[in-house]
């Protein structure tokens, strides 16, 4: 597939005092990115207002919205998305349904379901409410019409394992599909159950989303909200590939990148390219 990155080296969406890593993680990234076939959108440095949303830094995310659709809308085909912190995913599902239609499966690899509503949401931190934004709940300006929301059965989370106590109530009620770590344990089981996944959904695209956090610690070093007992690295790859054998791809996110030091991103820099082979090759 020949694939255009777009770089969102967003931080305002985060709810970590250590946020601002998320600019030195997509950086690093874009280094291993062909130059030709790379974009980056400018992120205000500003956090920006709530403007009684109920968002923390509000101002600031829709601007970083409207900067990445207009980016995104320069893209002939699919984009791969790499951020900064997972809000970012919000724009660029959105341009995916707006493109490529509204028969695609969400598949998120996250260790958390990020299902918050700004009612709900402890932190106020977008980051923790984008899915149920794509959904079509939450603030006007961040959450998707009811002509591109993605319905719950749409919907497939991988490897989450962390999740609030609304969320919960969320997921027992709206049938959300959800493997988790258990189900996804190895990567031959994982590539069987995340494709009849979304074959139950009815969907013939998808978009994938990865959250770096989904792996295990272990694996991972530059993630600011580590869970235990996640995937490994050849897990996620097999099941990657194995949807993207069946399935056309309109779009994929890798996000949540936050190294410490540059010993996180040598430690951690192999397994993310081997994630951007397996979504590109």
């Amino acid at each position: 597939m020949v694939a255009t990155f777009v770089v969102v080296p967003q931080w305002q969406g985060s709810g970590s005092s250590r946020a601002m890593r998320l600019i030195d993680g997509a950086d690093a990234i874009r280094g291993d990115l062909p130059a030709a076939a790379t974009r980056v959108v400018a992120v205000p440095m500003e956090a920006g207002e709530p403007l009684d949303s109920g968002v923390s830094r509000f101002a600031s995310l829709l601007a970083v919205r409207s900067a990445q659709r207009s980016a995104l809308a320069e893209v002939d085909g699919p984009a791969i998305t790499i951020g900064g912190d997972c809000g970012v995913e919000f724009g660029a599902v959105e341009h995916a349904l707006d493109r490529f239609g509204t028969d695609t499966a969400l598949i998120w690899f996250d260790a958390h379901p990020d299902l918050n509503t700004p009612e709900s949401s402890p932190s106020g931190a977008f980051h923790g409410m984008v899915l149920r934004a794509l959904l079509g709940d939450g603030a006007d300006g961040l959450a998707l019409s009811p002509e591109l929301a993605l319905p719950p059965r749409r919907v497939v989370l991988v490897g989450t394992r962390a999740a609030d106590e609304p969320e919960d109530a969320f997921l027992a009620e709206a049938g959300v599909a959800r493997l988790s770590p258990g189900d996804v344990a190895d990567p031959e089981s994982a590539a069987a159950a995340v494709v009849a996944a979304v074959r139950a959904s009815g969907a013939t695209r998808i978009y994938v989303h990865v959250d770096l956090d989904v792996l295990d610690p272990g694996e991972m070093a530059g993630i600011g909200y580590p869970e235990p007992f996640g995937l490994t690295v050849p897990t996620l790859v097999s099941a990657i590939t194995a949807l993207r054998a069946d399935f056309e791809l309109v779009g994929a996110g890798i996000t949540e990148f936050a190294p410490s030091s540059p010993d996180d991103v040598s430690r951690d820099m192999g397994a993310i390219l081997r994630i951007i082979s397996a979504l590109t090759r």
